[in-house]
Parts: C-alpha cells; sequence; structure tokens
C-alpha cells in the first residue's frame, strides 16, 4: 500500500531549529522591539543571528504561526452566538499619506479582524465587515462610533437593527489600540499597505494568543495561563 503523504516542514530548508525560529517571531512580534534589539537579546542568551534573519524569518514563519492561532480560535468560537463586537479604525500614515486600519474587537478584547484600506467610505467598511463575518459569522450586537459608513454598509447587509452607539460604548476598541500603537512606533511607522495589513494581522493573533487580561484574574491563574499560551506557542506547526 502506498504510504500517505506527510505534509511537508515549513523548517525543512532552515539549519536553525524551530525553536529558535518560533522564539525569534515572538519576540520581534509581541513586544516593542527593532530588528536590531531581537538580536542584540538572542546574542546573549548565545544565540548568533543576523537582524536580516529575523527579518525573513517573521516575514516567512509569522504569517502560518498567525493563521494556526486564528484557526484554532475561529474553530472554537464560532458556535459562539452572544458576541458583542466593537468596531473602529485607526489612521496610519504610510509615507506621509493616512491610510485607514478598520478593526473588528469582541467584548472580551480578542481582535477579531484587521483590514486596511486608503479610504474612510462606506465601500470600504463593506469590505470589512464582509471579511470579518465571512471568517467568524454573526455577532449579537455590534457597536460603532458616529461614521456614517457604518449604517450604510450594515444597511446593505441587513444587519443594521443590531448596530448600537453611544458615548464611551465603544471604549472597549478604543484601548485595544495601544498596543498597535507601541508596537508602531518601534517599527518607525510603515511603507507600504502591504506591509501594515500583514503586520496588523499577524499582530493581532500573537496578542490575543499571550493576552490574558491578568487585571482580572489573580496571580497564580496569570501563571497558568502564561505558561498554557506559552506551550501552544512551541507546538505551533509542528
Amino acid at each position: 500500500m502506498p504510504r500517505p503523504n506527510k505534509s511537508a516542514s515549513p523548517f525543512r530548508y532552515f539549519n536553525s531549529s524551530p525553536e529558535i525560529i518560533r522564539l525569534v517571531v515572538m519576540m520581534y512580534v509581541r513586544f516593542p522591539l527593532s530588528l536590531r534589539n531581537v538580536e542584540d537579546l538572542l546574542f546573549e542568551r548565545g544565540i548568533d543571528v543576523c537582524h536580516e534573519t529575523v527579518r525573513l524569518w517573521w516575514n516567512r514563519f509569522g504569517p502560518l504561526f498567525a493563521a494556526d492561532i486564528r484557526r484554532q480560535r475561529v474553530s472554537r468560537m464560532k458556535g459562539f452566538r452572544n458576541w458583542r463586537w466593537h468596531l473602529d479604525e485607526v489612521f496610519v500614515k504610510i509615507n506621509g499619506e493616512t491610510h485607514y486600519l478598520w478593526r473588528a474587537v469582541d467584548q472580551e478584547g480578542e481582535i477579531l479582524e484587521s483590514y486596511v484600506t486608503k479610504k474612510r467610505d462606506k465601500k470600504a467598511a463593506l469590505r470589512f465587515l464582509k471579511k470579518a463575518l465571512k471568517r467568524h459569522g454573526q455577532a449579537e450586537k455590534i457597536v460603532t462610533d458616529g461614521l456614517r459608513s457604518y449604517p450604510a454598509a450594515m444597511r446593505d447587509l441587513g444587519n443594521e437593527n443590531r448596530r448600537e452607539m453611544g458615548r464611551w460604548k465603544n471604549n472597549r476598541v478604543e484601548n485595544s489600540h495601544l498596543p498597535f500603537r507601541r508596537r508602531e512606533r518601534a517599527m518607525l511607522r510603515f511603507r507600504q499597505m502591504k506591509s501594515l495589513q500583514k503586520f496588523a494581522s499577524l499582530h493581532a493573533n500573537v496578542h490575543n494568543h499571550f493576552n490574558s487580561q491578568r487585571h482580572l484574574i489573580d496571580r497564580q491563574t496569570y501563571k497558568t495561563a502564561r505558561s498554557a499560551a506559552l506551550a501552544e506557542w512551541q507546538n505551533l506547526m509542528a
């Protein structure tokens, strides 16, 4: 009988171990560090890696790790129907030109979707909502700010009755912008729309994976959750 084909390992052409590659990607994406900061920290651990290697690894393996995390999370949460989504858009400069990073966050602070556009009109809002709904299913309530593009797009989708708007109601997504803003400053902003979309999606999934909301739980529970998240990370793409 023919043997079943094994899926090829994404690490097969690299001399470095998968453990080191996962460590490098986690350090660069999770923490507000530059490529050279990661290189120096690894050297203190006895790992000699060039900063260009750090760039190569996060570009190549980061999306694979993020997709694995997102796939597991979506499969667990798709049947959950009591979702309350919070939508907002962030102004991001790319070569002096303003772009918009649309983001959807649920009631627990989990970043569901990130989407970059050049405009902030109905067409952009419609594409963003379709992408989020296709991947995550329907939400019970969708909280937005006063941007008119949201009700116009939701009217076309037939779920305008699920929309909520009010003062301070959208603080959940406003506060979720802060980790991305800190990371953006460390990277000295972005130079291409494609690289912004790639890093925003990757950063969102890694942030979700390690975000244990330590302000809501005791120290022992937090340590257990942190250890579990790290153990899952070390088994990605194994």
